[in-house]
């Protein structure tokens, strides 16, 4: 089952939605967000990534860093900028990007099931970007970051969701990106009943992203419960914010990667390695097409490259996904990238950016740059119900959850 619970989230007063809501912290460097924060005091961003309100340059895992964001948080409500809702709710929340329209619920998902693996992961966690999120949550004492979590669509949960979608939206706002972002408010105890009634019946969920925010859900509650003698398991840290979407509306996009150098090889003797493994053809349309296609941009030029029959091994969940078809035949044999997560030799660019900007990243002096296949949502619920993970970097979901339009306290006050 899924236990999810109603929560009295902090949001934004409705005038000030468009101020206050920010992309996540982990899709902008403190560059970028000093600047996209600048001017605008009430932007999330100086909840998020409190260092860009400190001297430039501070360590970013600095308790100051975290104490900052706490602040600022505390200051948005005291200035009335967040105002919390009074009762538990649960929140119906629709993006739309183009002609895709994607409608999640938001809850308090269980820390209990998540370590109970029946909220599934299928990606590894680095140990110090945990302990961020943990000190940040820790030290703000509330969710500010919304964990993504999908689940097999059931047409109950869709008819009780459309049913709330048919009201009056409570916020409805477009970003400065085009993202169009609407909440609906569910604080009707029956209604609440009902569809948490439905979740009961939904067997696993699967984190789609933020595994580093979920991680830090379960430290931070474990944590809380040794040293609370009176736990009983209805503290709001036994929960954690998230977003359920059906997995039929989820859109992933490529994962492409760019590698700063050919370990030594002349072009020639790399793209005679390159074919040992995979057919080579020069193309004007690079963009993939299908699963084992890739392309490749080199010299000012693209290549199509077909992963060879046998080169893989096809009822391998997790090797048979072309990101590792690429990792295990070309990146680590060929270029030397044997862990891409700690080598500075690559690069990981989001296909929202396009292919255009493999080309820009080559120009500006990188080797090589490949273009993927986006992986699957049904590629990744089954790696995750084999109890396997995934190659790091595989998927980039887009949109985004924006940060800011709900904020779920584990106390009476941040």
């Amino acid at each position: 089952m899924a236990d999810i619970r109603p929560f009295r989230a902090f949001r934004p007063r409705p005038d000030l939605s468009e101020t206050v809501a920010s992309p996540p912290y982990d899709v902008l460097n403190s560059e970028e967000a000093r600047e996209m924060a600048a001017g605008n005091e009430n932007s999330f961003l100086h909840v998020v990534k409190p260092e860009i309100d400190l001297e430039p340059g501070i360590d970013l895992y600095s308790p100051a860093v975290y104490a900052k964001g706490a602040e600022n948080l505390s200051r948005m409500i005291a200035d009335g900028v967040l105002v919390q809702d009074e009762t538990p709710c649960l929140y119906a929340y629709q993006q739309i990007m183009g002609d895709h329209k994607q409608v999640g619920l938001v809850v308090g998902a269980s820390v209990d099931e998540y370590d109970r693996d029946l909220i599934s992961k299928h990606e590894h966690t680095r140990r110090v970007k945990e302990d961020d999120r943990t000190a940040h949550v820790d030290a703000l004492n509330a969710n500010t970051g919304p964990v993504f979590l999908t689940y097999r669509r059931k047409d109950a949960i869709d008819v009780l969701i459309d049913e709330v979608r048919r009201r009056a939206p409570d916020v409805d706002m477009t970003a400065p990106d085009g993202i169009r972002h609407t909440l609906w408010v569910i604080s009707d105890l029956e209604e609440i009943e009902a569809i948490r009634g439905e979740f009961a019946k939904v067997d696993f969920l699967y984190v789609a992203d933020g595994h580093h925010r979920s991680a830090s859900a379960s430290n931070v509650a474990a944590d809380r419960k040794a040293a609370n003698p009176g736990h009983t398991g209805g503290e709001e840290y036994n929960y954690f914010l998230t977003v359920l979407f059906p997995d039929d509306q989820m859109k992933i996009l490529d994962y492409n990667r760019v590698v700063f150098d050919l370990k030594g090889h002349s072009a020639e003797e790399f793209m005679a390695a390159v074919s040992e493994k995979f057919d080579v053809e020069e193309t004007t349309d690079p963009k993939p097409a299908r699963r084992r296609d890739f392309g490749m941009f080199l010299a000012g030029k693209w290549y199509r490259l077909t992963a060879k029959e046998g080169s893989f091994p096809e009822s391998d969940p997790v090797n048979s996904l072309d990101v590792a078809i690429l990792q295990n035949n070309l990146l680590n044999p060929v270029l030397g990238i044997e862990d891409p997560r700690s080598d500075n030799r690559i690069d990981f660019v989001g296909g929202i950016r396009g292919l255009s900007e493999l080309e820009r990243r080559v120009a500006a002096g990188a080797a090589v740059a490949f273009a993927l296949y986006p992986t699957s949502i049904e590629q990744l619920m089954a790696i995750a119900d084999a109890g396997a993970v995934m190659p790091p970097k595989s998927t980039w979901f887009e949109p985004k959850l924006r940060s800011g339009l709900f904020v779920r306290p584990l106390g009476d006050r941040p």
